[in-house]
């Protein structure tokens, strides 16, 4: 089974009652992981091929670039109901500190208020802390305030952004 993941499954997954959060796997493709992108912003569906080949590019990047889904593995199609992801920036500032950043954390329409988008980003979190990071940053809309305020995150500065 590949893996974003270095460590080993054991090492890699939570499980809490029936579900498991755990590093994203080539097999989530079949899961639903690109369909529930889609509920958080425009994403069209992916090939096998182009699946497995932007996978195979975020896996070589290793403990920099992890992305989390959590699954009710005794369900009998073990559908992906969340996600989030973490990216770790190396910086020159700071003696060369790192920063994380948290994006594209969505849950499935049916299995929200579960508590799995609080322990997807806390676990995002952890990694980062893990990772050394010195911060952990991430952008949402006015509406999500609150919600990332529970978990954790105050809210600095004004995000900015040039689309293509």
């Amino acid at each position: 089974m590949a893996s974003t993941s270095p460590e080993t499954p054991s090492a890699a997954a939570e499980t809490d009652g029936s579900i498991q959060i755990r590093r994203l796997e080539l097999a989530d493709r079949e899961r639903g992981f690109v369909s529930l992108l889609s509920q958080l912003s425009s994403c069209p569906d992916l090939t096998t091929s182009e699946f497995a080949e932007r996978f195979a590019e975020l896996a070589a990047q290793g403990d920099d670039h992890v992305i989390l889904v959590a699954e009710d593995p005794s369900s009998p199609d073990r559908r992906i109901l969340a996600t989030g992801c973490l990216f770790v920036e190396r910086k020159f500032l700071r003696g060369g500190g790192k920063v994380g950043h948290v994006e594209d954390v969505v849950v499935d329409a049916a299995a929200r208020g579960r508590g799995l988008g609080l322990r997807i980003v806390s676990r995002l979190v952890d990694i980062a802390r893990d990772a050394g990071c010195y911060k952990v940053i991430l952008d949402c809309t006015p509406e999500l305030r609150a919600y990332y305020a529970k978990c954790g995150f105050v809210e600095k500065g004004v995000q900015m952004a040039v689309y293509f």
